[in-house]
């Protein structure tokens, strides 16, 4: 599967929730549900394990995805995702690459292509 970078940096198609979805498996969707409920200290049911990644106009989110400020942004500049815009890294990414290294990694590899 092609990789999916979302506007923060993260690799959607590496994401179980995003796998899940696209392998309609319902048994991993059980096991994410009980791991991020535990890990988040959030109730997630199997049914909330649904997401065609944060990219798409249409189609499934995680509840997250959904409301994520950064995604927010990006799709409004238009943005394929936040490595491509004038104002990287912003304080909100910046915030976000604090609790997710690997995100800003990422994305500074995309910088240096472009």
């Amino acid at each position: 599967m092609e990789k999916m970078i979302a506007f923060c940096g993260l690799n959607c198609t590496e994401c179980p929730t995003f796998q899940a979805t696209q392998e309609n498996n319902n048994e991993k969707r059980k096991q994410v549900a009980e791991l991020w409920s535990k890990q988040y200290q959030a109730q997630f049911k199997p049914e909330d394990i649904n997401c065609d990644g944060c990219l798409q106009d249409k189609g499934r989110l995680f509840s997250h995805c959904a409301v994520c400020e950064i995604r927010q942004c990006g799709r409004e500049k238009k943005m394929e995702n936040c490595a491509y815009c004038n104002d990287y890294p912003c304080q909100r990414l910046s915030n976000f690459f604090m609790m997710v290294p690997q995100s800003k990694i990422t994305l500074d590899e995309i910088r240096k292509t472009i």
